[in-house]
């Protein structure tokens, strides 16, 4: 009897082990289809809550993400959006790729940043004529993502059927879900 429970125990560590890294992998797809979509659609939308909670959205020219899928944007410091982030730092932004029929939003949290060094790191040449003097027009606002939603239509990605529920990734942000 006891050989059969322990036989019974060691096959079901492996079927743990395989379900687990069938998840990792299904999550590593979703996230470098977000990034082929974020890449093709260059521009995105940002979307902050004013003082009254409405959304406000502005088209905005990020950096690409990064290893861990943050991203970084720039604006002008004394915008609407700054003191909108500085209320709720809580934002999402959405890329649109129409080739490829696919979409990415990133739920994330904000934080604005005003170092010389990672504003002389992330800089747009193309940004010249917005931010004549980089040194007081000039603010970074990083996105650390929560939960990241993606379609891509063309690659087979599209969710449930019945809710229009996309599929989703959560990021450990270290922060807690209030």
């Amino acid at each position: 009897m006891l050989f059969v429970l322990f036989s019974l125990g060691a096959t079901a560590l492996p079927t743990d082990r395989q379900g687990e890294d069938a998840k990792k992998a299904e999550r590593d797809k979703l996230i470098a289809v977000a990034r082929e979509i974020m890449t093709a659609a260059r521009y995105c939308a940002l979307v902050t809550l004013d003082s009254r909670g409405r959304p406000q959205v502005r088209t905005m020219d990020p950096f690409p993400p990064d290893e861990n899928m943050v991203v970084w944007l720039a604006t002008n410091p004394k915008s609407a959006k700054v003191a909108e982030i500085r209320n709720n730092p809580r934002v999402a932004l959405y890329y649109f790729d129409s080739a490829a029929q696919g979409y990415v939003t990133i739920s994330g949290i904000a934080r604005l940043v005003d170092s010389r060094e990672e504003k002389a790191k992330r800089w747009k040449d193309e940004w010249k004529a917005f931010y004549p003097d980089r040194e007081k027009s000039y603010l970074l606002i990083t996105v650390t993502p929560e939960e990241l939603e993606v379609v891509n239509e063309k690659r087979g990605i599209t969710g449930d059927s019945i809710r229009w529920t996309p599929p989703a990734v959560r990021f450990r942000t270290g922060r807690s879900n209030d």
